[in-house]
């Protein structure tokens, strides 16, 4: 069984949601999250398939890691692509990781770099560790410990708690000069990241 993300659901969209839709999307959550994953399906499986984001991620969960259905990776890319197409960061960070690990489709370091990528700026610490990662580690063809450091400092800012410390080893390979840089690329956005928060 591989696990994938917990389920981290978005609270604006259940804000959103008409009063009937969250009471069923919290039921499904509620049941998945003591392991009732009929009682999930049958709740989200509806809601997933009318377009509800949070339903369609918790529908790729599901396959992803074969709970209350057969593992499916072909399913779990398929509902995980529908929430990433509405946004959801953390159904863009299982992508990433299907990539990753050639799961349910062929193993690919540039799409994993990507789908990294946009779950990052959407604020994913995991993600913004696994691109560090890439970035210092030789994992993707360019290799820039200035960027790596901006993701690793951001993830320890946003509450990753081995970030860091990923970031301090990463530092003491690197001049006063590109810490420097970036610390500034790190503010500039964060600065970004807080108005986009305050503007949901």
């Amino acid at each position: 069984m591989r696990i994938f993300l917990l389920v981290s659901f978005s609270i604006l969209s259940l804000i959103l949601a008409s009063p009937c839709l969250g009471e069923d999307y919290a039921q499904g959550k509620a049941a998945y999250n003591s392991a009732d994953y009929e009682t999930a399906l049958a709740e989200w499986l509806p809601l997933a398939e009318s377009g509800d984001v949070d339903a369609q991620f918790g529908m790729g969960q599901m396959n992803a890691n074969g709970f209350g259905v057969a593992m499916n990776d072909a399913e779990a890319l398929r509902w995980f692509s529908l929430a990433a197409e509405q946004g959801h960061a953390d159904a863009m960070q299982n992508i990433a990781i299907m990539h990753a690990n050639g799961w349910g489709l062929p193993q690919s370091d540039a799409e994993a770099f990507k789908w990294y990528g946009l779950a990052a700026e959407k604020g994913v610490t995991a993600a913004q560790v696994a691109l560090a990662r890439m970035l210092s580690d030789g994992y993707w063809e360019v290799q820039d410990k200035v960027l790596a450091y901006k993701w690793l400092n951001i993830a320890a800012a946003l509450g990753n708690s081995s970030a860091s410390a990923k970031r301090d080893d990463l530092g003491s390979k690197m001049s006063a000069a590109e810490i420097s840089k970036a610390d500034g690329i790190t503010g500039i956005w964060m600065d970004t990241y807080r108005v986009q928060l305050a503007n949901k």
